[in-house]
């Protein structure tokens, strides 16, 4: 079985940054030019690129536009989120190059918009669904709602989404693992492509993600913070055996 791995780069700014539970306190920036960033990642071997626009995220305003385009022309199969809740500009990252749409705050605010979405351009609609405790958190991670997490998954399978980012905050940016179990349980959703998001940091996650049948998952910090090689994930992605 075979596990889609995304490098990830979130952007504030300009820079390459990582938070710690979505918190824009707790910044550490990685690098001042993204799309050298993606070039590296590309380099090492990954194909995909996870993209967040932590600015868009925040205030709905796209302030990095020049570095998308950038890293669009990198090679790699780029999808991007933050702050995406119109129609146009799902259009205008599209133009740009970028594979993959992801809605956020718009999905659990607006869950019509997803679907007529997806029936305006299909696969290129992904929903990032971050969860806190189990709820659906929007808005940049600020707001907590009152949807649990697995039904809202549940529901945007039903509404066509083939691709759910799926983001336990509790464990984002600490670098303790991810949470395999929720997972396990997500994966047994039908039609519906599961990349796993938050604290993804040892090759066990790695291994237990794609023994699961789980399709994608996202690496941060992890690379960032030198505690995995990107080369030596994509390997354990396609079937390697840990050390």
């Amino acid at each position: 079985m075979k596990l889609e791995i995304f490098p990830a780069i979130d952007m504030i700014d300009g820079q390459v940054v990582r938070l710690v539970k979505g918190d824009y306190a707790q910044k550490q920036v990685y690098g001042a030019d993204p799309a050298a960033v993606a070039r590296s990642f590309f380099e090492q071997g990954a194909r995909n690129l996870h993209l967040v626009d932590l600015d868009a995220a925040r205030t709905g305003i796209v302030q990095n536009k020049a570095q998308i385009a950038a890293i669009a022309k990198t090679g790699l199969f780029v999808e991007v989120g933050g702050g995406i809740r119109s129609c146009e500009r799902i259009e205008e990252y599209l133009a740009l190059g970028v594979q993959r749409v992801i809605l956020g705050t718009v999905a659990a605010k607006d869950p019509d918009f997803v679907s007529d979405m997806v029936r305006r351009f299909g696969s290129a609609i992904a929903v990032s669904v971050d969860a806190r405790d189990g709820m659906v958190a929007v808005s940049g991670w600020q707001e907590t709602t009152a949807l649990e997490s697995f039904a809202f998954c549940r529901d945007m399978a039903d509404r066509g989404v083939e691709t759910v980012i799926y983001t336990d905050i509790g464990r984002d940016g600490l670098l303790g693992g991810a949470n395999i179990a929720a997972y396990k349980s997500l994966n047994r959703i039908q039609g519906l492509n599961i990349i796993a998001s938050g604290g993804v940091s040892f090759e066990s996650d790695i291994t237990a993600l794609r023994d699961l049948g789980v399709y994608g998952a996202i690496v941060g910090k992890a690379l960032y913070e030198n505690k995995l090689s990107l080369p030596r994930v994509l390997s354990l992605a396609q079937g390697g055996s840990a050390s």
